[in-house]
């Protein structure tokens, strides 16, 4: 996957789009994930400001599409790999729309200085919250089918016919009265010079007349990833490049107080002592492992702060206060009066959930490569948002931005953690002192562990109330706990609320509640510790499904039912949530025994536009050893692009959501998280893994996400199966804490 610049970048004088975009202005409009409107790379600049190829590089048709003379057809993607299938998806809805030969395209990633001296010409680079595809599928299909519209009207030109006379199909374009053929390779470079077609002559393909898109094809990276040829940060060399390493205060709002740079500079390669803002210091040398000893054997003292007094214990009986009703709360979700309903019930079910701390641990540990000069900044890392990463290039430089540059390399695990930019800020920071010389910053895993972006802590009292005829009347669900964008995003609260918050439990959205209740409070007490949260893979969804979907189990129980047939009664007005569950109790053979010894578990919830069900198979032998045998999942997302990447990534799901149950938990000790090495932050090994079954259910209409929504049903679907199977219920993650395993 090529990084290479391949454009003349055009100077407002020239026509070009740089405006005189100032640092200040590109700032404001970054945020954590560049908010404003996206921008079409087909027609919506000026025809002046689409830069034209360097004269050694085949013309590009437009921003998304280029077109090689032997018919090699290169797709611009903005979005980041990171091992979702996010390339190939949405190369495939481009191609699509070209109709050019699957068999010969490769994609590249533009750059977001590119993107910015084209006015945004890519649109949104963000990639997290399964949004890569549903969110940018139409402006994509666009540059395709624009693409496509002018190769046929540079052949049609040629050939002194109608363009309506023309087809194309497999690169190939076809005048049909008389049979002359020619390729999009021969007429490229006529096709580059033509102004765009006008949006409102762009025909979108309808989905049932997908040829390449909706099906399960080949990934494009896959032989690259096999074979060692793929490029990832940490891979990154450069001529007379150093290695920097860096310690962070180990107390998040600690600072750095004093050290000694003496006791280390005549170490081997060490080259030179930073102080990195004002918590952190990092030492630079000829190689990194030089660089770590050097870090290990320096005399640091830290400033811990009041946060050194903070414990888990202590976060927990804080987050419990907020269970209670008397404490403040903003209401996410309400029709009736729920707790009006609650005390004149004839039977009331109450229970308190809580789920912990939980780290990203990407396999490859944050890291970024920096080049700084007076005169210009670059780098090199993986990000899951290379917007964010230049605006964060951009502060730390204090270059304008027609002087900077970022570029996106393959990403070893994102899961949220990479949406950050504070390893790119470090970077930029340590090069600033080495001008002239690059540098590759790597954390340790140590560093990585104990510096992440949470999964953030919460607690949950759930109330039911039962009519006589064991009917479900009220519920009030009472969250207490951490908010992401009160940390992460402040300016997207809503009047103080936090409406990620509810994601699952929203009266409608992307991420609304399945279940019709005549009387409903869902509300949440914000309290923020010091622990920094992020968005962690499936965000809320995971804990808020948990809450409910097992709450949902227990209330069936209460009330002596089936829990299917329990939550089937609640979901007459919510079709598509129930058409997953039923597709996954199917599947399952949930109204038949199963086999000896085994049992079940079922849930279901909607997120990321997705609706998705799971139900678990599971044995349990000695009480607290768990075989979990067979998952299966069923999901909505409106549209498949790819459906072989679709049934991997709910594989993968339910390995990062088994993770997550058996062994995902953060604790805090003096103020720093406990868990510093895979020693003590466990995952779920080849062995542990249970078969996956998938059941696809496009209805059409909409664009769900896939890589986080079947998270969220893979825990409770099997700690419903372990109360099915034992009695107990667990209401408290991970399960290594409960002295529950794997068997």
């Amino acid at each position: 996957m090529s990084t290479t610049t391949v454009y003349t970048v055009m100077t407002p004088a020239q026509g070009g789009t740089g405006r005189g975009t100032s640092r200040r202005g590109f700032l404001k409009g970054s945020g954590a994930f560049m908010a404003g409107s996206l921008v079409v790379g087909f027609h919506v600049a000026p025809r002046g400001a689409l830069a034209q190829a360097a004269p050694a590089q085949p013309p590009e048709v437009n921003a998304w599409v280029v077109v090689q003379p032997d018919d090699t057809v290169v797709i611009r993607i903005a979005r980041s790999e990171m091992g979702q299938g996010t390339l190939t998806g949405l190369a495939q809805l481009v191609a699509e729309e070209l109709e050019c030969d699957w068999a010969r395209v490769s994609t590249e990633y533009p750059t977001p200085g590119q993107n910015l001296k084209r006015e945004r010409v890519w649109g949104d680079f963000s990639t997290g919250g399964s949004r890569g595809i549903r969110t940018s599928h139409d402006y994509v299909r666009k540059g395709g089918a624009t693409a496509r519209m002018m190769l046929v009207q540079a052949a049609a030109n040629e050939w002194k016919v109608p363009a309506s006379e023309c087809t194309a199909a497999n690169s190939v374009i076809t005048h049909t009265p008389t049979g002359r053929k020619t390729t999009y390779g021969k007429v490229v470079e006529a096709a580059a010079k033509l102004s765009p077609p006008a949006d409102s002559e762009i025909k979108l393909k309808d989905p049932k007349d997908w040829k390449i898109a909706g099906k399960g094809v080949k990934r494009l990276d896959t032989v690259d990833k096999t074979t060692g040829k793929m490029m990832y940060g940490i891979d990154v060399k450069l001529p007379g490049m150093l290695n920097a390493a860096i310690k962070d205060c180990p107390v998040f709002g600690g600072k750095l107080k004093s050290y000694d740079e003496a006791k280390v500079a005549g170490m081997k390669g060490v080259k030179k002592v930073v102080k990195v803002g004002d918590t952190a210091v990092a030492v630079v040398a000829d190689t990194w492992w030089h660089a770590k000893t050097a870090l290990d054997a320096l005399p640091i003292v830290w400033d811990e702060g009041e946060n050194a007094k903070v414990s888990s214990a202590s976060i927990a009986k804080w987050l419990a206060e907020g269970l209670d009703d008397a404490q403040p709360a903003y209401v996410g979700n309400q029709n009736g009066d729920a707790k009006a309903a609650i005390a004149g019930a004839a039977r009331k079910i109450e229970a308190v959930y809580n789920y912990p701390y939980q780290n990203h641990a990407t396999m490859e540990p944050l890291n970024a490569t920096a080049l700084y000069t007076p005169d210009k900044c670059e780098v090199w890392c993986g990000t899951q948002n290379g917007e964010a990463a230049f605006a964060a290039v951009l502060e730390t430089s204090g270059l304008p931005a027609e002087k900077c540059e970022v570029h996106k390399l393959m990403l070893g695990g994102g899961f949220g953690r990479r949406g950050m930019t504070d390893y790119v800020r470090q970077a930029v920071a340590i090069a600033k002192e080495m001008p002239g010389t690059p540098v590759k910053l790597l954390w340790s895993r140590e560093e990585d562990m104990l510096h992440g972006k949470y999964h953030p802590v919460t607690q949950c009292k759930l109330t039911g109330a039962l009519d006589a005829n064991n009917n479900l009347t009220a519920l009030h669900v009472r969250l207490s706990g951490q908010s992401i964008l009160f940390s992460v995003r402040p300016q997207a609260l809503e009047n103080g609320k936090d409406p990620a918050a509810f994601q699952g439990l929203n009266a409608s959205g992307e991420a609304a509640i399945g279940y019709s209740v005549p009387n409903l409070l869902v509300e949440h007490s914000m309290r923020n510790p010091h622990v920094p949260p992020g968005f962690w893979r499936g965000v809320n969804v995971n804990h808020n499904a948990i809450y409910l979907e097992c709450f949902m189990d227990e209330l069936a129980h209460a009330a002596g039912q089936d829990p299917l047939e329990f939550r089937r009664k609640l979901m007459g007005k919510h079709p598509k949530h129930l058409a997953v569950l039923n597709a996954v109790a199917e599947k399952i053979g949930w109204g038949t025994p199963p086999p000896t010894g085994v049992y079940r578990g079922i849930a279901q919830v909607m997120g990321y536009g997705s609706y998705v069900a799971g139900a678990a198979e599971i044995s349990v032998t000695d009480g607290n050893k768990i075989k979990v045998h067979r998952i299966v999942a069923s999901t909505d997302p409106g549209y498949v692009v790819n459906p072989a990447q679709v049934e991997r990534q709910i594989a993968g799901s339910f390995v990062y959501g088994l993770s997550a149950l058996f062994y995902g938990g953060c604790t805090v000790k003096d103020g720093q998280i406990e868990q510093t090495n895979f020693d003590t932050y466990n995952s779920m090994r080849i062995a542990e893994m249970p078969k996956v079954e998938s059941v696809m259910a496009p209805s059409g209409g909409f664009w769900g996400g896939v890589g986080e929504p079947t998270i969220g049903v893979a825990a409770p679907a099997v700690l419903n199966a372990y109360f099915a199977a034992t009695g107990k219920r667990i209401r408290s993650v991970p399960l290594k804490d409960q002295n529950i395993s794997f068997a």
